[in-house]
């Protein structure tokens, strides 16, 4: 019980942390209502997410590799380019 209760708790931990770097946006699209006195009917309200890109690749670059002496040799090194959620838009009303 004790771990399920983390997992949960890492996830929104990790979603807040997305949130607050932009790369995730969720805004509601349209609005709930609450059910009628006699418990029938009501709707679920709907949302729209926007997510960010992380685009991962390599490039070359000249580096100092570590051999008896000291030269300079190409390698491929990892590349990362994120791009943020589209924060333009104005919030559904």
């Amino acid at each position: 019980m004790r771990a399920i209760l983390v997992i949960i708790g890492l996830a929104a931990v990790v979603l807040v942390a997305l949130m607050a770097l932009g790369l995730v946006r969720v805004e509601q699209t349209s609005t709930g209502s609450l059910p009628t006195i006699a418990l029938s009917g009501g709707k679920a309200p709907t949302f729209k997410a926007d997510v960010g890109k992380v685009n991962v690749g390599t490039t070359d670059k000249t580096v100092q590799v570590p051999t008896v002496a000291m030269t300079n040799a190409t390698v491929r090194v990892p590349t990362v380019n994120v791009e943020k959620a589209d924060n333009s838009a104005a919030p559904a009303k």
